[in-house]
């Protein structure tokens, strides 16, 4: 199989191939653009919109040990001070070994929504034998996970990891509710991460997104499955708690975090980002790229363009190498038909169907918005109360700017 340079556009328009002169990424995007120089938005947004907040540097450190400081001095007397999420790949296993060195006390989760490899498994295992931190795993109810994938491989919508990531982040969020624990430590970064295109899948946080696809396409009611609403979310779990990226506050090289992970913790490459699971490598490495022509390869590798830590001839040599050779594609694909309880010929028939875009199913678009407009009136009238605290002249001319309809 090779990298597709055609892909499936959701206002149906054929456009001319094109890629970027920066990074590898092309009009695989449907939303790309290019400068005069042939440099695309994706490059523009992480100059603008990341890099300002990604800190390699002595400020960076500086800030981070503050932070850590922080999550000591709030942890004391508490049988953990912090969460983290670890799965066995590259992030989260090398951010684990850090936390011992910062002498935090985490709580360590791992969620088995049951597709990890035994390779994953070993990994967990050897972290923690050699860290000596304590593992609380979460089981994610088969049946449920299953119906609910299915479900979303018969709605026919590009990012079918969303049943995943929703259960991976509601269970995290359950534990450290339960614990009492305010910091989420994530192994989110832009050295690695800086590049993305949204037109490639959708908020995995959007519960009514989940309900509406199940609804239409599932089997079975969801009773143990963990959703979390929109209250949920953006109520309580972003207003309880603290998410913190120390790995934009530090150095931080993929290959560099390879090698340490190799010779002292005797942890194992899996061989791409997130092929950590099963179900993730054939997703990202056969479904998008079959049905909707998307290589994620093409973001991870303009991810460490962007970063500085790859050169975009070595990115370039990378795509040039098959997503999947044709037996580990059989046996993946045979795996997971049997899993999900299709035949291979069932599943290869619903890869090979039209495409959908989110926007056909409910999303919380609406909700959000009204949300948004709520903390926008409550900070108009927090600012109109604090000016009674103001000297006359300055609160006039604040009203006058509030009561404006641009205020």
């Amino acid at each position: 199989m090779t990298h597709p340079t055609e892909a499936w556009m959701p206002d149906g328009k054929v456009r001319e191939y094109r890629m970027c002169t920066r990074c590898v990424m092309d009009t695989t995007d449907p939303d790309i653009t290019f400068a005069a120089d042939g440099v695309c938005s994706n490059c523009h947004g992480f100059e603008k919109n990341l890099k300002p907040y990604w800190k390699p540097d002595a400020e960076g450190a500086a800030e981070l040990e503050a932070l850590l400081e922080r999550i000591r001095r709030e942890g004391e007397g508490k049988p953990y001070d912090c969460i983290i999420g670890l799965s066995g790949g590259v992030d989260s296993s090398f951010l684990a070994t850090k936390l011992k060195e910062w002498r935090l006390r985490p709580l360590v989760v791992h969620v088995d929504a049951g597709w990890n490899s035994e390779l994953a498994v070993n990994n967990i295992e050897q972290i923690l034998s050699k860290v000596g931190l304590h593992l609380d795993t979460v089981v994610i109810d088969w049946n449920e996970m299953r119906d609910l994938q299915r479900a979303f491989l018969k709605s026919h919508v590009a990012n079918q990891d969303i049943p995943q990531d929703h259960a991976f982040s509601a269970a995290l969020v359950g534990k450290a509710l339960e614990h009492g624990i305010t910091y989420v430590i994530s192994g989110t970064n832009f050295a690695t991460e800086g590049v993305l295109p949204q037109s490639w899948g959708y908020d995995a946080m959007d519960a009514a997104h989940i309900s509406d696809i199940h609804r239409q396409f599932g089997e079975m009611k969801l009773k143990r499955f963990p959703i979390l609403g929109f209250r949920d979310y953006y109520e309580t779990m972003l207003q309880k708690l603290q998410f913190v990226a120390p790995l934009n506050f530090m150095p931080y090289d993929k290959a560099s975090a390879i090698a340490h992970l190799e010779q002292n913790y005797g942890w194992r490459y899996y061989g791409g980002k997130h092929y950590e699971s099963i179900w993730t490598r054939w997703y990202q490495a056969h479904y998008l790229p079959e049905k909707f022509g998307y290589d994620k390869r093409k973001a991870h590798l303009s991810s460490l363009v962007v970063a500085g830590s790859l050169s975009r001839d070595e990115a370039l040599k990378e795509l040039e190498k098959p997503l999947y050779t044709d037996n580990e594609l059989a046996e993946d694909t045979a795996f997971v038909a049997k899993k999900l309880g299709f035949t291979v010929e069932e599943l290869e028939a619903l890869i090979h169907a039209p495409p959908r875009h989110y926007l056909d199913f409910a999303t919380h678009a609406g909700a959000l918005e009204r949300y948004q407009a709520q903390l926008a009136r409550n900070a108009v009238l927090k600012a109109r109360l604090n000016l009674r605290t103001l000297p006359g002249r300055i609160a006039r001319k604040l009203t006058a700017v509030l009561a404006s309809p641009k205020g």
